[in-house]
């Protein structure tokens, strides 16, 4: 599994690619995004990303609040569908963020990992 920012060129022709966000990335359109799917559901609550504001001595705590939004129902069915994308084949999942290490897509690629 692999995390990579949407606007860096497809490296894999045959993994699934999954934005993982809950807005669409600025100045991207469809075609170039060559996506799978967009997966919103599994994205963080509006309140959490603008609190988190990708500041990174706030990832753990951001990481533990995400894991906590991402037991309800429907967060919870995104992720157990995209664990499903993971089992059938190589995965990506995208995010627009500039440092995708401490991003929603790497708590993602943690939890869909372990």
């Amino acid at each position: 599994m692999t995390v990579t920012r949407i606007y860096d060129p497809p490296a894999e022709t045959a993994a699934a690619r999954v934005l993982v966000d809950r807005i669409w990335p600025r100045g991207m359109s469809k075609q170039r995004a060559a996506l799978t799917e967009w997966c919103k559901a599994v994205a963080p609550s509006t309140e959490l990303r603008q609190w988190y504001s990708h500041d990174p001595e706030l990832f753990d705590e951001f990481s533990r609040r995400y894991e906590a939004e991402l037991a309800a129902p429907e967060r919870a069915e995104a992720l157990d569908h995209l664990r499903g994308l993971a089992t059938e084949g190589k995965l990506v999942l995208l995010t627009a963020t500039r440092r995708p290490e401490i991003s929603e897509a790497a708590v993602l690629a943690r939890l869909l990992n372990s």
